[in-house]
């Protein structure tokens, strides 16, 4: 009753609404939306659906009457704002610069307070998202467990038996594509790495989370990369998970915690590259999950500005294109958080495009989401499947491999080719750079 009571007040004298928490939907970026309709288009799930509350400028009406106190928040406010892929196409789009992917990070994390996670979801959640991503050490021992599953004969035996289909057939399908586990480059690398002949610039690495366990090939092949074009590489040791999925989830207080460490690890850096999209966007976006912290306010600008996706720092610092032809047809996938959140658009085809023998193959809609989402695939599986099947559909029929830069876009799209019978390789722009340059040493 105490607890109600205390809700009571709040509503009373809350001048934001029925927002009743820290970090609710700044008015500066909602009222700057006119309502004119060029982000409908844009979106993925209203393009799916069709329907208005499905769309950026719904959910940012919806977003505005809860500030007015016209409505809940409840069920029914969270199911737009959930839907949601967070893909920002609708902020390349919008002519007045509404802010939309923050507007919706903010929603979430006042429903999430307001409607607690329950049953299997919270369960997973604290697992998850607070029990082992937050925990670099746990994170490692998750990826030597599931080595050990891939090894031993068990992940053999599961799916000869068929066993994997006890689960739902999303999960089942993400556990046939799983990628060979490898050694994290966080554990097993030092934490200083020489560039290969004179140094021209030095960069730290953010290694990620679920990057340096699933794809450690893709870390392995980026160290290498900058280093042959003159980098020294640092990995501060120190560094955790970049929180994109916890502030995706609306749990803003973990998001918190980590940005801080990070920050903290990456102080008295000139330069943190960064292989993977989603990271890239969330470390750049520490300024506005850190709005309120006196402490950190200033810190997270500073650190804000260093951030940099490595096919951008490789254009802008010093980028050697290899001399050895890799004779492929290839085609390129705009990760939605480098495009549309990063802005970075044409650098990495300018990486792939100067290694010699390379085809660049035009993919129609490349900037549109594959369904990844961060875990979206996981939670809303339906939606999900209905984009990476547009996805699939749109790769032209004469390449060879998908490129990208981010390891949701590349098992989500490495489950499209197999789901639907296709035979292109999917492989991040780091690793081609890499074929290419051990290719040139090896002849």
């Amino acid at each position: 009753m105490a607890k109600l009571a205390e809700l009571v007040v709040k509503k009373a004298d809350n001048p934001k609404g029925n927002y009743l928490w820290e970090d609710a939907p700044d008015e500066d970026k909602f009222s700057a939306c006119v309502h004119c309709g060029m982000c409908l288009e844009a979106c993925p799930t209203y393009q799916e659906l069709g329907h208005e509350h499905q769309s950026p400028r719904g959910r940012v009406h919806s977003i505005v009457a809860v500030a007015k106190g016209e409505i809940e928040l409840n069920e029914a406010f969270a199911d737009p704002v959930f839907t949601c892929l967070d893909c920002r196409a609708c902020e390349t789009a919008c002519p007045a610069g509404v802010q939309v992917g923050a507007l919706i990070e903010e929603a979430r994390g006042q429903v999430r307070q307001a409607v607690p996670l329950t049953g299997v979801p919270a369960l997973l959640n604290k697992l998850f998202l607070r029990g082992i991503f937050p925990h670099t050490k746990r994170m490692h021992t998750l990826g030597s467990l599931t080595k050990l599953y891939q090894k031993s004969g068990v992940q053999f035996a599961v799916r000869k038996t068929r066993a994997i289909r006890i689960l739902p057939e999303h999960l089942s399908d993400m556990e046939a594509i799983m990628p060979p586990i490898g050694k994290p480059v966080l554990k097993t690398y030092p934490d200083q790495l020489p560039a290969k002949g004179t140094a021209k610039q030095s960069a730290a690495m953010f290694t990620g989370c679920i990057m340096d366990v699933m794809f450690s090939d893709v870390n392995e092949a980026t160290v290498r990369v900058l280093q042959k074009n003159g980098h020294d590489v640092h990995i501060p040791k120190n560094q955790k998970c970049c929180g994109a999925l916890h502030v995706h989830a609306g749990d803003r207080a973990m998001g918190k915690k980590l940005a801080r460490e990070n920050i903290d690890a990456f102080m008295n850096e000139d330069h943190i590259v960064v292989n993977a999209a989603g990271c890239g966007c969330a470390l750049k976006e520490y300024p506005e999950l850190l709005q309120n912290d006196e402490e950190y306010r200033e810190k997270a600008e500073a650190f804000s500005e260093r951030v940099i996706d490595v096919s951008k720092y490789l254009y802008d610092y010093g980028y050697e294109p290899p001399k050895a032809e890799i004779n492929k047809r290839i085609t390129y996938h705009d990760a939605c958080h480098l495009a549309h959140g990063q802005q970075v658009w044409d650098e990495p085809r300018e990486l792939l495009e100067q290694i010699p023998g390379v085809e660049m193959v035009h993919l129609p809609d490349a900037d549109r989401c594959c369904g990844s989402a961060g875990i979206y695939n996981l939670t809303n599986p339906d939606m999900a499947g209905r984009l990476l099947k547009r996805k699939i559909d749109d790769v032209p029929e004469n390449v060879e491999m998908i490129s990208m830069g981010n390891p949701g876009c590349m098992l989500q799209i490495a489950l499209g080719v197999k789901k639907y019978g296709r035979s292109e390789n999917v492989v991040h722009t780091m690793q081609l750079l890499d074929w290419a340059y051990e290719k040139e040493e090896s002849t």
